[in-house]
């Protein structure tokens, strides 16, 4: 397309999303469309606001807030921050500092525990058994040191203080979840509508500051905001509203994981007094025929995939265009985005959950969608998992030259819903003949296909970790679930992961139609009898949650349970309920199965019966004790 000279798009990133990496969405879209000849730009305000609210001038605000509130009613959180104060000031732009990689010999003095103030937070500390009496601190973290106990602690600082904010200034704030009881699965906008028509918190108004400041320095004429979880829906909502505010002309469009996956029926027209346009799945055609259309060269009847508020009602335009192929997206840019500023946070010990929130990894994407696209739990109607679509692997690595280039760093998250073996080993082989060396980690399928050769092979080409589904470790409900493996599979696939020296984390699900107590305990068997023999070395069990774009959502029938009926629905529709007739407590098995995955990360309870963990009594599992063994051969 032709550009026209004034149309400036500026692509930004809302609160919450990460704080270690930006969120990819405007990098993909910001070189794809600069690759078109469109004026391109990206910030990350969600970076920025937390940077902007952890300042002294901040915290002197939230001292004030604390002290116009009764002593008496202070929670714990206020009164140790007030008690504190001087302490905080002191340290703040220090912690920061840190935790951003600009001044790592500070971190002798946090891991003292003599630098730091500490609040309730820092109770979390206790949780840390150490079996032989020594420092907890020192059992949980290994021998990894010096600077990541420091980080953990500056963490945990952190937290305190998003505490206080949330205690004094603003009730819905959160580092991730921010405000996301207002959008997620919210069949109205009206309890979103309400808090947007509210007084204005000490966030909202740093949040509107930053937004004007942005606009001022890029001069957009169109603002895209992408938000991918519900957790940065009221945000976003807050941004367009300040530009709206500040100047009705600038395009404000909404996209993104949470629009594609819960405002598939939008009806509510007041969405549309804050945005102009909300666009469904990729992005890349829905924009150039949108910025055609805003070029004056395209019809509105010609929009793709897009709604629109005419005559005060909601419509869906959606003329149908090919959407543009995986191997002519482009190259994801991070020009613009403040990479230095990123903070290195330690928040849980799960050692792939450490993998999300410490580093700043370059996020890129194998192949579009799933090849698999058959797992009864997943939206695998919706175009992110059922339009599968790959590159050349000479085209992938291409593109991981060009970002390592730009960004002058070699850690790559691959971000795929499960990156295919058979691309997978023509990129190692690709980076083996460019002699590239990079660091990589990414979500499978424990298939087959992943050989201990093969498994070998990755590892050699930078892969230091993968994460598969296991979901519930049970042959019958595997088989119902449709996820083409067996529990004999898993063990094997993950042994050689393992023995090449790549960390395995496993995706598990409790609560999934028809489970019973017997199916829970045998599967959590099997969970001990893998870490046992050394197959997996992370885990994290997920409650099960249905969806109306998955198979159990739209065939319920054929598993055994009965969809409860849904409100009348204008906003948000993602999650349902549903009737289980086994009847069984999940919530309360669920504290038992990550209890005693927490102590099996950490080695402890594996020669045990995992019917100790349990609360209540449960039946013996029905496993052999060496079936795990048994099927590596042993």
């Amino acid at each position: 397309m032709t550009e026209s000279p004034g149309l400036r798009v500026l692509s930004l990133i809302p609160p919450m999303t990460q704080l270690n990496t930006p969120y990819p969405s405007t990098a993909y879209l910001t070189g794809f469309l600069r690759a078109r000849g469109v004026d391109a730009r990206q910030d990350d305000l969600a970076l920025k606001l937390v940077l902007e609210l952890f300042t002294p001038d901040s915290l002197a605000a939230l001292r004030a807030l604390t002290r116009a509130m009764p002593a008496k009613k202070r929670p714990p959180a206020l009164q140790s921050f007030d008690a504190q104060f001087d302490r905080y000031l002191a340290t703040v732009s220090a912690v920061l500092g840190f935790l951003q990689g600009r001044d790592p010999t500070l971190a002798h003095r946090i891991a003292s525990r003599a630098f730091l103030p500490e609040g309730p937070r820092f109770a979390s500390l206790d949780a840390y058994y150490d079996p032989d009496g020594g420092d907890p601190l020192a059992w949980a973290f290994g021998a990894l040191g010096v600077q990541d106990k420091a980080r953990h602690l500056a963490t945990l600082y952190l937290n305190d203080l998003a505490d206080v904010l949330r205690e004094a200034a603003d009730p819905r704030f959160e580092f991730v979840r921010y405000a996301e009881s207002l959008a997620m699965a919210q069949p109205t906008f009206a309890p979103l509508a309400a808090a947007l028509a509210a007084p204005p918190t000490l966030v909202d108004e740093t949040l509107a500051r930053l937004t004007l400041d942005a606009v001022a320095r890029h001069a957009p004429r169109v603002v895209l905001l992408s938000v991918p979880f519900p957790g940065s829906v009221y945000a976003a909502f807050r941004i367009a509203q300040t530009i709206k505010a500040h100047d009705p002309s600038i395009v404000t469009v909404l996209g993104g994981g949470f629009v594609n996956t819960e405002l598939r029926e939008l009806t509510e027209p007041r969405v549309f007094d804050y945005f102009d346009y909300v666009t469904l799945d990729d992005g890349e055609r829905p924009l150039l025929a949108l910025l055609e259309h805003l070029d004056g060269k395209r019809g509105k009847s010609r929009l793709v995939r897009t709604y629109v508020r005419e005559d005060g009602a909601v419509r869906y335009i959606n003329l149908a265009e090919p959407d543009i192929p995986f191997a002519e997206v482009g190259t994801p840019t991070w020009d613009g985005l403040p990479l230095d500023g990123y903070l290195s946070i330690l928040d849980m010990l799960n050692p792939m959950h450490r993998l999300w929130s410490d580093g700043r990894w370059n996020k890129l994407t194998v192949a579009h969608g799933c090849y698999w696209k058959k797992c009864s739990f997943c939206d695998v109607s919706l175009d992110y998992i059922g339009r599968y679509d790959a590159a050349s692997a000479e085209v992938l690595v291409d593109r991981i030259e060009a970002v390592v280039a730009e960004t002058g760093q070699t850690g790559f998250h691959f971000v795929d819903e499960a990156a295919p073996p058979k691309m997978l080993k023509a990129l190692a082989d690709e980076l083996a003949r460019r002699k590239r060396s990079i660091s990589w980690w990414g979500n499978i399928r424990f298939e087959k296909s992943f050989t201990p050769e093969l498994c070998q092979q990755l590892a050699d080409s930078g892969c230091i970790a993968i994460s598969g589904g296991l979901e519930v470790a049970s042959d019958r409900l595997l088989t119902l679930m449709k996820k083409g493996v067996s529990v004999d599979q898993v063990a094997r696939v993950t042994k050689g992961f393992s023995d090449a020296g790549i960390l395995v984390h496993a995706y598990l699900m409790y609560g999934f139609p028809t489970q019973t107590v017997q199916d829970t305990v045998d599967a959590l068997e099997y969970v001990r009898q893998l870490f046992d023999a050394g197959c997996i070395q992370s885990g994290f069990f997920h409650r099960f949650v249905c969806t109306v774009h998955s198979p159990v959502g739209q065939h319920p029938d054929e598993y055994g349970i009965k969809l409860k009926p849904l409100p009348p629905i204008s906003f948000a529709k993602n999650d349902v309920g549903f009737i289980d007739p086994t009847g069984v407590d999940h919530d309360a098995l669920g504290v038992a199965l990550n209890k005693a995955l927490y102590n099996y990360m950490h080695g402890i309870g594996l020669d045990e019966d995992v019917r100790r963990w349990f609360d209540t009594k449960v039946p013996k599992p029905r496993v052999p004790r060496n079936f795990i063994a048994r099927a590596l051969g042993y």
